[in-house]
């Protein structure tokens, strides 16, 4: 997962030259979005503190809830304790903020090889002298506050990491890729439930008669970006796609599409799954989606310490690649390529740019999309008509993590930046690209650009998928 990536030392600070890109790729500050490249220095520093206490806010929502004992746990091998977590977000902080961009001596040198994510698989985490909660926290919240002051007085420009807060941004953004990883925590632990979260609206009155799915056109587009300022390195640089025409879901698959596939014998026949997905299917006993058990002739599901009926109109949530790639095999159809997901997301026929969101290059509001755990569940299928693409399609941003059928490759022309260990160390096919982002996933972190990767036999992250058919030509 993207969470556990590290730095390697950040590169010695080049100056930039008006107009010009840095040497390593970073754009120029004059090319950035006004959102944040145009604004005036000490308004940039609110952004920057504003994204960097929110972040906060909500890991403390997230460790707070628990006692010491549940933040010691490992509530399952593929996860972290979530004082792991905790401390991990404040000793990147240190590293890249405290040391990289203000620096500043190490804090705690002896901790770092503790908080090392590629040093320490998850499953051995819990056995390493960690920092205890009190002390977790004390760390963290001392390192934010220095970091408040490096803010404060930086001038944000005249070297790549500084340039529009592109570290403070990385950081506000790493971290709140945490806290999404101490949901899914929070989703695996068992006992009473931790969390509270109003619902999602009810779906809009359209929802019901909107088409199945939507034509995108041949022709081609701009992936990817060079502008974007926090953006990382694997969405650069933008390049021309070309593709043929394809139909794309107007939704993500329901949980009620999906329990036709249950109901059919989806999992009891090969033919739906390919040759690695039928022997995992088989070892790993998979017969319905993770969390959902079949009881008195209901399907109900877990959902953060509850169990409750599955809502049929809801995006289908945790399956494995494997699964939503059998369920679009037996529907006649595909997954979509990440370009093809892209293009629909982003491509504005009427001008032929692209988009930063969806809906245009405002960023998320609630109208938009369900993000940033306002929900703790993805909302009804056909919601959000104000986050719909130029070519109707709803739900490309929030609600679910979408799987693609592209492995986690390099775009042409890529350069690792600020450190190799981010993203090109999981390029290849062991990995499978998600897109879009999901109700766990903050603003800051999610954009159109935005690619996620995971193992294709992951479930239990926050993903549900679409699907995609060829037009044929002539």
């Amino acid at each position: 997962m993207i969470d556990d990536a590290r730095p390697a030392g950040a590169p010695a600070a080049t100056p930039a030259t008006p107009g010009r890109p840095h040497p390593d790729g970073t754009p120029p500050r004059d090319s950035l979005p006004p959102e944040l490249g145009s604004l005036p220095l000490e308004t940039l520093r609110e952004t920057i503190a504003a994204e960097l206490l929110a972040a906060r806010a909500r890991t403390a929502a997230l460790t707070d809830c628990v006692e010491d004992h549940d933040l010691t746990a490992q509530h399952s091998p593929l996860m972290s304790p979530l004082v792991w977590d905790l401390a991990h977000i404040g000793n990147q902080e240190e590293l890249w903020l405290l040391r990289n961009v203000g620096g500043r001596d190490p804090m705690h040198p002896e901790i770092d090889p503790l908080y090392d994510a590629f040093e320490h698989p998850r499953a051995e985490r819990p056995s390493l002298p960690l920092l205890p909660p009190p002390e977790a926290r004390a760390y963290a919240h001392e390192v934010r506050g220095r970091v408040l002051d490096l803010l404060g007085a930086s001038p944000l420009e005249g070297a790549p990491l500084l340039d529009a807060g592109f570290a403070f941004g990385m950081i506000a953004q790493h971290e709140q890729q945490h806290d999404e990883t101490m949901l899914i925590t929070h989703q695996l632990r068992k006992g009473a439930p931790a969390l509270a979260a109003p619902p999602p609206p009810p779906a809009p009155a359209d929802a019901a008669t909107l088409p199945a799915d939507v034509l995108i056109p041949a022709g081609p587009f701009t992936m990817g970006t060079d502008t974007e300022p926090w953006a990382l390195d694997n969405e650069r640089p933008a390049h021309q796609v070309g593709l043929p025409a394809f139909r794309l879901d107007t939704t993500p698959v329901t949980n009620g599409a999906y329990r036709r596939f249950i109901a059919d014998g989806g999992y009891d026949e090969p033919r739906w799954w390919t040759a690695e997905g039928w022997a995992h299917r088989q070892q790993a006993g998979l017969t319905a989606p993770l969390f959902w058990r079949h009881e008195g002739g209901e399907w109900l599901r877990r959902r953060f310490g509850l169990l409750e009926p599955v809502p049929a109109d809801e995006p289908v949530l945790h399956v494995s690649w494997y699964e939503a790639d059998a369920y679009a095999r037996w529907a006649g159809r595909r997954l979509p390529t990440e370009a093809e997901w892209e293009k629909a997301a982003r491509h504005d026929p009427a001008s032929g740019r692209s988009r930063r969101y969806p809906w245009g290059d405002a960023a998320p509001g609630p109208e938009h999309a369900n993000l940033g755990q306002r929900h703790l569940r993805p909302a009804p299928a056909g919601s959000y008509p104000g986050g719909e693409s130029p070519y109707g399609v709803r739900q490309l941003m929030g609600d679910v993590w979408e799987w693609t059928a592209s492995d986690f490759r390099p775009y042409p022309g890529f350069r690792a930046w600020p450190y190799k260990e981010y993203s090109e160390v999981f390029f290849g096919p062991e990995y499978k690209v998600l897109r879009g982002g999901c109700f766990a996933v903050a603003p800051v972190a999610c954009r159109g650009t935005f690619r996620n990767w995971d193992y294709p036999v992951r479930r239990q992250i926050f993903a549900g998928f679409r699907t995609a058919v060829d037009v044929e030509a002539g």
